[in-house]
């Protein structure tokens, strides 16, 4: 596994991507937890900033977290597959962040190992918005950043 060079276009077209992927998540997730649909307590992020900063912070902070790890991840898939934006790869990423969640931030916030101290809901609740990153993530990636041809590959 390497990490590929971006070119300038590509890191702005990868940046525009984790945006998007970010923006769709949250939306969802937001409308969820507006709703009820969703058994979280508040947004993971926001959750996080909170404990990190050890204050009670307004929502666009948890927001401003959550978009630039879903940006900073969206990258890393770029970075690491850009010749191959399968969506198993996607998927594999989305899987080992989602594992990432239950076991390390979920804990961090106070929502105990897999988010039983909250609900035992919070597995599923937490699993759906890390697929739809794959989905977006992979779909966006594919429709932006198009294969390169053996010509460019070789120029860089």
């Amino acid at each position: 596994m390497r990490l590929h060079h971006l070119t300038t276009a590509e890191w702005t077209k990868t940046v525009g991507i984790g945006l998007a992927v970010a923006a769709l998540t949250g939306a969802i997730m937001f409308a969820g937890l507006a709703t009820g649909v969703s058994p979280l307590p508040k947004p993971l992020g926001l959750a996080f900033a909170n404990t990190l900063l050890g204050a009670d912070l307004p929502l666009p902070v948890g927001l401003l977290f959550h978009t630039a790890w879903v940006t900073l991840l969206s990258a890393v898939y770029v970075l690491l597959f850009r010749d191959k934006l399968t969506f198993m790869r996607a998927f594999w990423l989305a899987f080992a962040l989602w594992i990432l969640v239950l076991l390390f931030f979920f804990p961090l916030v106070g929502w105990g190992f897999f988010g039983l101290a909250v609900s035992p809901k919070l597995v599923v609740a937490s699993a759906v918005p890390h697929l739809l990153f794959a989905v977006f993530l992979w779909g966006l990636s594919r429709q932006f950043l198009p294969a390169r041809n053996e010509t460019s590959r070789n120029d860089q």
